[in-house]
């Protein structure tokens, strides 16, 4: 191309450089030369930039703008017009409608849907922006947790403390500490290679890759996952099969080992843990008349009982770390996996000490393990919200449909009120969430949803008004992830596109409507200098030049965190129980919690067991859904955003999102590379390309969640690009946590012979002039 000159900007997946053409107009994206691993999402940035998806004006849903708020059939029809208007007006209609939901129903009536992941930086981040906004208008029914840690996130508190699980985040053990002291890894779940391009804020350069192979020279890594590729080929990982959602199973077999041949630390045991005995008893089966044994997790998770067995004994032997991915708790009794790993650790009496204990999300992000620093960035104050009323982020859908009603939840009940208004900025549900029909239903069922958007989403086609946001290509900003190498100037590519706007503009003249003020007077130029210089002086904050030179040089190396043995998590406990305890009520681990056998629920008890999985454990949906589907997170692209790009295309078959089917379960129902296939649940269905791979078990299928989604051909399927949400099941992982069990789901797959509908997932909505 023509370029007229390089920028550098940012993402979730890092810092790359965009070349401009010399007209302004189109650009193309390239990794930084001294990335040493950059990420393919990068190449789907150009496609996107001026895609025909773009939002271009403030449009509003004709049958909302004719008929008014209310619950309404039509949202999210694909044929539903949208009236593109102008900015004023856009604003004067959705003013309108705060000022008669909060005086008619109160602000507890507002529901602020935004997940976060809408942008990079550290000024133009939509979660801060909308809830700053909310918070100055009145408040908000809020979220808390999120759809990746949610069930770990209310467990591990009440096992380790606030500090101990923050520990586990902010100060976990390091691949330089597995590298230096670890002999062997034993993961529950994979250590995806992907997954390590991606932080939250983006990272100057990925690192994660780099470390974890010279890791890999010292240390050997075994991985207990349905998938033989869940470990990248360079860690040269042992695998080991496990059945989707079995995985309390094997944990508890490899305690059964410890326990019966004497390799249990049991001084350990006895000062920095309570429950050890009752665990204990437990697994020998004294307690409910089934001891855990190898053979017995056989049955249940197909993993041999030899290979359990030599291991349990291999992990006693030597320096062991024991890892949980995030994904492993995503499942129904998603929490007993964690608590189950954890007391695998516990036992084998090695938490605290460099490269030994207790990991939960190697292999899940990119800033795990590679150094933390536990110091400040940049932040934008969103304020106080007057409103106390919450839920956990992955039951939107009951808060939608149940006003009124009581979700248990971390012990108490909370009471779900009213919501008629949601206004969602920086995220597709239909990405994160669960059993798309109950999600369309849910929306359907408000007065008003209003979206900011960069395109024609999902999310966008079923909203009422559609605010057009510029995106990170369009803006100036900060960025840095936690634990970065470098807080660096993200400078805008080009103009907005059409009539998009930043959303400090937005929301500070919807505020004003509203009577409140949010961005202060203040354009983005000057927020940029104002939360820069009060992160400069902020005490802990290091060496920084003044706004102007900081924007002139394009940055600031920030310094190194070295990651000494002695600060790695937990060393202080382990050192001193008495005088460094942890925040739980006895200061110790608690591998029986008398709290949470306390709260008196159903599915969830003192320790951790075995809870076979209503969905499918003995289910009759076995017999007509076979196949046990894994969904996780796509390899190249982040969740769904720029799913039309080049590098997220290049992953499809057929124009669709793959399913990966063992050879032997394709021959058994006539299957080929290639083929378009249907894919059914009890919950939904939708078309697929086939792709082959004995790297799968037997019996386990697999997609990757980020197919945009498509409802255009509901005679064939719900979704005929392959949108996994609309198989999977949006039931709580329990009763204490009520977070996702998304991560798998029973089903069906067959060839599709009929006629192949066309994938209309990136065509915009009819937009009519008003």
């Amino acid at each position: 191309m023509d370029t007229g000159r390089s920028v550098e900007t940012s993402a979730h997946w890092g810092t790359f450089l965009v070349d401009v053409a010399a007209d302004g107009a189109s650009v193309a994206a390239r990794p930084h030369a001294d990335d040493p691993d950059a990420a393919p999402a990068i190449g789907n940035a150009a496609a996107a930039h001026r895609h025909p998806s773009r939002v271009a004006r403030p449009s509003v849903r004709r049958g909302w703008l004719e008929d008014g708020p209310g619950a309404d059939d039509r949202r999210g029809d694909p044929d539903e017009p949208y009236v593109e208007v102008d900015w004023d007006t856009a604003l004067d209609l959705l003013a309108a409608e705060y000022r008669r939901v909060r005086s008619t129903y109160g602000d507890a009536a507002v529901f602020g849907g935004s997940y976060g992941w809408g942008s990079a930086g550290r000024l133009h981040h939509a979660q801060s922006q909308l809830h700053r906004f909310l918070n100055r208008t009145g408040g908000y029914t809020r979220s808390v947790g999120d759809y990746s840690r949610g069930a770990s996130l209310v467990l591990l508190p009440h096992l380790l403390g606030a500090d101990g699980t923050l520990a586990l985040r902010r100060r976990p053990v390091s691949w330089q500490h597995v590298a230096d002291h670890t002999d062997l890894v034993v993961t529950f779940g994979g250590l995806r290679r992907s997954n390590t391009w991606v932080v939250p804020g983006g990272h100057a350069r990925h690192r994660g890759s780099d470390l974890a192979r010279g890791a890999a020279a010292t240390t050997h890594f075994v991985a207990l996952s349905a998938q033989r590729d869940d470990a990248w080929d360079e860690l040269g990982a042992e695998w080991i099969g496990v059945m989707p959602g079995t995985d309390v199973t094997v944990a508890l077999a490899l305690l059964h080992v410890l326990v019966t041949e004497g390799l249990a630390d049991e001084e350990f045991l006895a000062t920095h843990c309570v429950g050890a005995e009752e665990v204990a008893a437990y697994v020998r089966g004294e307690s409910d008349g089934v001891p855990k044994t190898p053979e017995w997790a056989e049955a249940i998770s197909r993993a041999p009982a030899a290979a359990l067995r030599d291991l349990a004994r291999r992990m006693a032997a030597g320096r062991t770390l024991v890892n949980v991915v995030y994904a492993v708790q995503r499942g129904e009794a998603g929490e007993q996996a964690v608590w189950a790993a954890l007391t695998l650790a516990a036992f084998l009496g090695q938490v605290g000490l460099p490269g030994g204990g207790f990991a939960h999300g190697f292999g899940s992000m990119g800033d795990y393990g590679v150094g933390l620093d536990d110091g400040r960035l940049p932040v934008v104050d969103q304020g106080r919200n007057p409103v106390p009323d919450l839920i956990p982020c992955a039951r939107i859908v009951d808060l939608l449909t149940s006003p009124g009603g009581e979700l248990p939840f971390d012990g108490g009940v909370l009471r779900l009120p009213d919501v008629r208004l949601v206004h969602w900025a920086g995220g597709n549900p239909f990405h994160h969430h669960q059993d798309l029909r109950r999600l369309r239903s849910a929306f359907r069922g408000v007065d008003t949803l209003v979206v900011d958007e960069t395109h024609w989403t999902a999310t966008a086609r079923h909203a009422d008004v559609v605010l057009p946001v510029a995106s990170s290509l369009e803006r100036d900003d900060v960025a840095a992830g936690a634990g970065d190498t470098r807080l660096r100037v993200s400078r805008a590519a080009t103009a907005p596109y059409g009539e998009a706007r930043e959303e400090l503009w937005i929301l500070g003249r919807l505020a004003e409507r509203l009577g409140a003020d949010h961005d202060e007077g203040l354009d983005a130029r000057g927020w940029l200098e104002r939360i820069y210089e009060e992160w400069r002086a902020a005490p802990g904050s290091p060496p920084a030049p003044d706004f102007a030179r900081f924007w002139a040089d394009g940055g600031l190396d920030l310094p190194a965190s070295p990651y000494p043995p002695e600060d790695a998590a937990f060393a202080a406990f382990r050192a001193d129980p008495v005088g460094a305890p942890l925040g739980t009520p006895s200061g110790r681990i608690e591998l029986v919690s008398s709290t949470i056998g306390g709260f008196g629920l159903p599915d969830v008890g003192r320790h951790a067991r075995w809870r076979p999985p209503t969905a499918w454990w003995g289910a009759t949906d076995a017999a007509t859904y076979p196949l046990h589907l894994l969904c996780n997170q796509p390899t190249h692209r982040l969740h769904s955003q720029h799913d039309m790009g080049a590098a997220s295309a290049s992953t499809k078959v057929a124009g669709r999102e793959p399913v990966r089917l063992h050879p032997a379960d394709a021959a058994a129902r006539g299957i080929a590379a290639g083929d378009v296939v249907r894919v059914r649940s009890a919950q939904g269905s939708l078309l697929a390309g086939a792709v082959l791979s004995d790297a799968l078990m037997v019996g386990v299928a697999q997609m990757h969640t980020g197919a945009w989604f498509d409802p255009s051909a509901p005679e064939v399927a719900d979704c005929v690009h392959g949108n996994v949400n609309v198989l999977t099941r949006d039931v709580p992982t329990s009763t204490l946590t009520q977070a996702t069990s998304g991560a798998h789901v029973l089903v069906e797959v067959e060839r599709h012979d009929g006629p192949v509908p066309p994938v209309r997932a990136f065509e915009p909505p009819v937009l009519v002039g008003r």
